[in-house]
Order: C-alpha cells, then structure tokens, then sequence
C-alpha cells in the first residue's frame, strides 16, 4: 500500500522538478507581450489589387509572409504576426527600440521596376501637359535628389513606359555597397529567369536609359552601356547607409502583392511596460499573501496544502508557457491571479466537505476519502466551464483577450490536476499507517 504512495509522491516530485528546469531562467524561457516590455502594435489591411480574380483571403496571405520576411530582416527577438479575418494583418514587434523605423519597413510597398526612358523632349512636354495619347503608354515620373538640409525634392521629370521591361519578382537578393563617389547604394543579383530577361533588355536597347523605380519613384536612370549578362546592378540614389539598409531589406523580401495601409498603430515604451510590471506583481502579491493567510488561519495544516497546491498549479502554468513559447501579458498576469482563486476554491470544497463527514461522526480516515470523492463532481463542474470560458475568448478573441483566456484555460486545467491528485496523494502519504483520532481542519 505504501509503495504506491511513495510512487505517487516520487510523481509530484518529478512533475515539479521537470516544471522548475523547464522555467529556468524565468526570464530568458517566458516571452512577455507588448503591455510588458514595450514594442509597437500595427494592424494593416489589405487593399483588393486590380485583378479581381485573385482571392482577398490568398492575397493578404502573401502579404503576411512578405512582412514576416521584412520583420526577420528587422532581427525582432518573438514578433508577433497573424492574419485577421480575409485582409486584415496583426503585427506585434516586442522590444523593438526604432518603432518608426518598423512601421516605415513594414509599410511600404516595395515594388521595384525597370522601365525603358523615352529621350523625345516633345513627347515629355506633351505628356506633362496631359497628352493622353501618350499618357496611354507613358507615365510621367521625377527624379527626387536631397537639398542641402537633407530634404527630398523632386527634381528632373522622365517619360518611362507604363509596361515594365522587368520586375523585382525576379530578384535573389540585395546588398549595401559603395559606388564609386564612395557613397552606398544597394546592389541585386537576379535570379536565372530574371538575368535571361534583364540581358535581353540591355542587349536590345543599348544606348538608352532604363529608369530603376521603386514604388512609383526614379531612384535612378543609368544609360546602358552594354548587355548585362549576370544579371546584377546597382541602385544609387544618395542613401544614407541606414536608408541603404532598409531598402536592401525590403528588396529582399519582396514587394508586396497589393496596397497596404496602417489602420491602427499602437507604440508601447519601456519604461511603460516595467511600469505595468512593477503594479501588476504589486497587485497579484497582496493578492496571493491575502489568501495564504486566510487558508492557513481558518484550515490550519490543511490549508498550507492548498496554498502547497496553489503554487504547483502556477509551477505548471509557467511551465506549459515556456514549452510552448506563449507570450505573457498583462490580462494573463489578471488570468493567473484569477486562477490561484480557482485553486483555493476547489480546495476549500473538499476541505468543507471533510468537515461535514466528520460532523456526521465518520473517522479521520473516511472523512477524507469520502471529502475528496463527494467534491469531484463540483470541482470539476466549475473547472470545466471556466475552461470552455477561457477556451472561447483564446479562440475567438483578439490580443490581449487571448492571453487572458489562454492562462485561465490552462490554469484550471492544472488546478484539476492539484487540487484533487496532488492534495490527496500528499494526505494519503501523511495518514497511512498512522492512528489519526481527531482530524483538525
């Protein structure tokens, strides 16, 4: 009889120990949320792009993977990205210190294009003044160069062609350089299909100038000189070296599929998020001694067992989140003070259900195990509702609503495990083999 105990035991044990190693170091194994650390929160949404016959749901779904490319590029430690609904996007970039930098990266569209200049002086005029005979298959784009305090300006305007000889589609990848006035500028390599077409336009079109736009802007229009067969090039454009950068991050990524505008922007500081900490664990402290003493004063050794129970049911609850990389934030924090009060309830029903045994003149012994088994049904009543509770706002709410219902959920499914498995097997292990007249509890 005892060995079963003493494996029960061994059980707890182990349980706790494979807890306390999967949260050490707490602060390196627990992912804390925006409202904790600081960071910035975007919703974009998506516009419908020109072809109606691309899906909504397909389109926002290529953007999503097009800016989790942009935020790896960023290096932000555990962001956050979920699509919402069918052109919806959630970003949430923890920690990150240059929030507008972020957003500006994320934001933007990236479409890069290279289109043939047409040199007709008569032809720019006529389609400045708004010929649309010529507007029909030219579009009227500026240069933009940096004055003196570093303002952007538009400079020299540049008849391109509506249709581009060649996309960023077809770029492998792009890098920071210098050119030869020393400042940087961003270098591509194409991909095997976009060098085959990139050396057919230089080859064809020798002597002309290919104007190098992004996102509707002439960054640059080399005249070629001569075929490019490996399909590399450079793109100057007086960049800073950060500017620089951020577009060969962006390029990299690629453009994305259709327009996105930031609909909502939330940016969370530091010193903030520790602020939240600092009352959060003020609060949940007093909290917690508030119910220690009250269980201890009016339960007396039994109610060290359930403040025992209570702190093996957050042991697992930090565990859980650990292992599987959730993100603590400040509702959660509000979710696991709720759920070291659903601990103590359901220790409080057993232990007000032992009493009543042994008012009805049942031993020790007895009162115990009828306690633990007339309370079961109760204890699991009220956790199994809480956890559809908790399971409804995790799967259907948004932010900080699912880290609230995702503690409460986990919570109380450890307190089922605590409460009833852990308490009892700690009881049995005290009482057995042992002469116990009067029960105080």
């Amino acid at each position: 009889m005892m060995r079963n105990h003493y494996i029960k035991i061994v059980f707890i044990i182990a349980i706790i120990g494979y807890c306390i190693w999967q949260i050490y170091p707490l602060e390196k194994k627990i992912k804390r949320g925006l409202d904790l650390q600081g960071g910035v929160h975007i919703v974009l949404e998506v516009e419908q792009p020109p072809e109606k016959d691309k899906s909504m749901s397909d389109v926002t779904q290529r953007a999503l993977e097009i800016i989790r490319n942009r935020v790896d590029g960023l290096g932000v430690s555990e962001p956050v990205i979920q699509k919402e609904g069918a052109n919806r996007i959630i970003v949430d970039l923890p920690g990150i210190k240059d929030t507008q930098k972020a957003i500006d990266i994320i934001g933007k569209t990236a479409l890069l294009e290279f289109r043939l200049v047409e040199e007709d002086p008569k032809k720019l005029s006529d389609a400045i003044r708004g010929d649309s005979d010529i507007l029909a298959d030219y579009e009227v784009l500026y240069m933009q160069q940096k004055d003196e305090r570093g303002i952007t300006r538009e400079t020299s305007p540049l008849l391109v062609k509506r249709q581009p000889e060649l996309t960023g589609a077809g770029l492998s990848d792009a890098y920071v350089g210098y050119g030869p006035s020393g400042f940087p500028e961003v270098n591509f390599v194409l991909n095997k299909e976009g060098a085959e077409k990139f050396s057919a336009v230089t080859g064809e079109n020798i002597g002309k100038r290919l104007a190098i736009v992004l996102d509707g802007v002439v960054k640059s229009a080399p005249v070629i000189r001569d075929r490019i067969p490996d399909g590399r090039g450079q793109i100057s454009g007086d960049f800073t070296m950060e500017e620089a950068k951020e577009l060969a991050v962006v390029l990299r990524a690629g453009a994305l599929p259709a327009k996105v505008n930031i609909i909502y922007q939330q940016i969370i500081g530091p010193t903030l998020g520790k602020e939240y900490i600092k009352k959060s664990l003020t609060a949940g402290s007093y909290g917690v001694i508030f119910v220690v003493l009250f269980m201890i004063v009016y339960y007396y050794i039994f109610g060290l067992l359930a403040v025992f129970a209570m702190a093996v049911n957050l042991l697992i609850l930090l565990a859980f989140m650990a292992l599987f990389n959730a993100v603590l934030t400040l509702p959660g924090i509000a979710g696991m003070v709720l759920t070291c009060g659903m601990a103590v309830d359901a220790n409080i029903l057993i232990f007000e259900r032992i009493r009543e045994e042994i008012r009805a003149g049942k031993s020790a012994k007895s009162a115990i195990e009828a306690g633990y088994h007339r309370a079961w049904s109760a204890i699991l009543d009220s956790n199994i509702t809480t956890i559809i509770t908790g399971a409804v706002l995790f799967f259907l709410g948004e932010g900080s609503v699912k880290g609230f219902g995702l503690t409460l959920s986990i919570g109380n499914i450890a307190n089922l495990f605590t409460a009833v498995f852990v308490t009892k097997a700690v009881v049995d292990f005290v009482v057995a083999n042992r002469s116990i007249e009067k029960l105080r509890i």
